[in-house]
C-alpha cells in the first residue's frame, strides 16, 4: 500500500459522468481522472505512444474484466488499475491515487 503524504481537491463527484473523464492539474502534473462502472481512477494524462496529454479524453470502457482507458490519438488501451497498456508490451503510464471525499474527487500525491 502506498501512503499518500497529501491530497488535491479535483472537483465534484458529480461532473464527471459514468464512463468519462477529466483532466486536473495535481503537483504541476497533468492526471486523468477517470469514474470507470466499479469505481474512480487516476493516471497521467499523458499518452506515451502518441506523446500527447490526452488521455482524459479517451473511451473508458472494459477489456475482459478489466476496467480500460483507449487512447483518442491511436487507440492503444491502458489499464485504469494499474497503467500498463494492453496493446504493448512494456508501455504503462503512472497511476495515482484517487477518493470521493464529501462528494469531491481527491488525487493523490505519493
Amino acid at each position: 500500500m502506498t501512503m499518500t503524504s497529501s491530497w488535491t481537491a479535483v472537483c465534484a463527484a458529480v461532473d464527471i459522468p459514468e464512463f468519462s473523464g477529466a483532466a486536473a492539474l495535481v503537483d504541476g502534473q497533468q492526471v486523468a481522472v477517470f469514474h470507470a462502472g466499479d469505481g474512480w481512477y487516476a493516471l497521467s494524462n499523458w499518452d506515451p505512444v502518441s506523446g500527447a496529454a490526452v488521455l482524459s479524453r479517451g473511451i473508458v470502457g472494459d477489456a475482459g474484466g478489466e476496467p480500460v482507458v483507449a487512447s483518442p490519438v491511436y487507440k492503444e488501451r491502458f489499464s485504469l488499475r494499474n497503467g500498463e497498456c494492453l496493446d504493448a508490451e512494456g508501455v504503462s503510464v503512472p497511476v495515482y491515487p484517487v477518493r470521493v471525499r464529501d462528494g469531491v474527487i481527491e488525487v493523490g500525491s505519493p
